[in-house]
C-alpha cells in the first residue's frame, strides 16, 4: 500500500513539474548536438532526489549523509538545468556530495587509502551517466537494469542496504520512464536527473562493494563504462575538448547516424547490461578467478564490438560508393 502511495505521489509530482517548467521555459531546445528535434521539458529526473527524500521520511533508513549528498548534488543540477552554472560551482559541489557520501561509508576512517580511487571511480560514474543521457529511454531504462540487479543480489545474495532503499528509487524510475521510454518522450531527464540517478548508482554499487569486497560488481555498469572511456580516448585521438558536447558516443551514432529508433538503441543498452548481470548471477559463486575471468571477457568484447561498429562507419564514410545499391 505504502509502495502505491509513493507511485501515485511522484505520478502527481512530475505531472506539476511539467506545468512549472512549462511556465518557467526550462525545456531542451534541439541544437546541432541534440537527439530530437522538437521542444521537451528538461528535468524530469526531479522525481529521483524527491523519491530519495520521501523514502527516508517513509521508512526512516539510516543513510542520512547519502541522502543529503543526493539532495546537494540534486539541487545544484536543476539550478544547472535551469541556468548554466560555472564548471567550478558544479564540480565543487560534486565533489562535497561525494565527501558526505565517503562519510556515509566511514571511509575516512577505516579505509584511507581507498579516498582517491574511489573518488576517481564514482565521479568517472556520475560523468558517464550524464554523458551518456542523449536519447529517449536511455537513462531510465538503463538504471532500472542496474537497480533491479541490485536488487536481487541485495535480495537473494548478499545483505549491503536497507530492502526499502533500491524499491524507492525503482518506483521513481517507473514513474519517469512512464513520461521519457517512449517515441516522443514527455520529458528528458536533464543533469538533475541524469547525475542524480547517478551518486544513487555509485551510493548502492560502492555499499555492495565495501560490504562483500567483491570489485566484480563493477560489471554492473559495463556497459556504460565501456561506451564512456572508449569514446574519451577516442576524442583524446582527435585531439578533442573531451569537456565540450559531442555526439560521438556509440549510442548516438546508431541513434544519429544510424537511424536506429532511439527506443531501439536504449533497448539494445539495456538487453546487454542485462545479460552481463545474469552472467555475473550464475558465476559469482564459482571463485575469483572465475568471475574476475567473465569481468575481464565482458569487458574485452563490449570493447571489440564498439571498435568494430566505429571502424565500419567511418569505413562507410570514407568510402560510400562501395556501400550503393545500383
Amino acid at each position: 500500500m505504502i509502495l502505491l502511495v509513493l507511485f501515485s505521489t511522484l505520478f502527481v509530482c512530475e505531472l506539476l513539474y511539467f506545468r512549472l517548467a512549462d511556465r518557467w521555459r526550462v525545456v531542451d531546445k534541439p541544437n546541432v548536438r541534440s537527439s530530437h528535434s522538437t521542444e521537451t521539458v528538461r528535468g524530469g529526473g526531479i522525481v529521483f532526489p524527491l523519491a530519495g527524500s520521501l523514502g527516508f521520511f517513509l521508512y526512516g533508513y539510516g543513510s542520512h549523509l547519502f541522502l543529503a549528498g543526493l539532495v546537494l548534488i540534486a539541487a545544484v543540477s536543476f539550478l544547472d538545468d535551469v541556468r548554466p552554472l560555472p564548471n567550478k560551482i558544479r564540480l565543487g559541489v560534486h565533489l562535497l556530495a561525494l565527501l558526505f557520501l565517503f562519510a556515509q561509508w566511514n571511509l575516512f576512517q577505516q579505509y584511507p587509502l581507498l579516498v582517491l580511487p574511489a573518488l576517481i571511480f564514482c565521479a568517472g560514474i556520475i560523468n558517464a551517466w550524464n554523458f551518456m543521457d542523449g536519447i529517449n529511454g536511455i537513462t531510465g531504462g538503463y538504471s532500472l537494469v542496474v537497480l533491479t540487479g541490485l536488487a536481487f543480489v541485495n535480495h537473494f545474495r548478499s545483505p549491503f542496504v536497507g530492502p526499502n532503499i533500491i524499491t524507492v528509487f525503482i518506483i521513481s524510475l517507473l514513474v519517469f520512464n512512464f513520461f521519457n521510454f517512449r517515441t516522443k518522450a514527455r520529458c528528458f531527464a536533464g543533469d538533475v536527473g541524469s547525475i542524480s540517478m547517478a551518486f544513487v548508482v555509485v551510493y548502492l554499487l560502492g555499499s555492495l562493494i565495501l560490504a562483500t569486497g567483491d570489485l566484480a560488481a563493477i560489471c554492473f555498469v559495463a556497459v556504460y563504462g565501456v561506451d564512456s572511456v572508449l569514446t574519451i580516448i577516442h576524442r583524446l585521438l582527435l585531439k578533442e575538448n573531451i569537456f565540450q558536447a559531442h555526439r560521438k558516443h556509440l549510442y548516438q551514432l546508431l541513434a544519429n547516424e544510424r537511424k536506429v529508433p532511439h527506443l531501439w538503441v536504449s533497448l539494445l543498452y539495456m538487453g546487454i547490461q542485462a545479460g552481463i548481470i545474469v552472467g555475473y548471477f550464475f558465476l559469482v559463486n564459482q571463485g575469483t578467478l572465475v568471475i574476475g575471468t567473465y569481468v575481464c571477457f565482458v569487458c574485452a568484447a563490449l570493447a571489440m564490438v564498439y571498435a568494430a561498429v566505429k571502424s565500419k562507419w567511418h569505413h562507410l564514410q570514407k568510402f560510400p560508393h562501395k556501400y550503393e545499391i545500383s
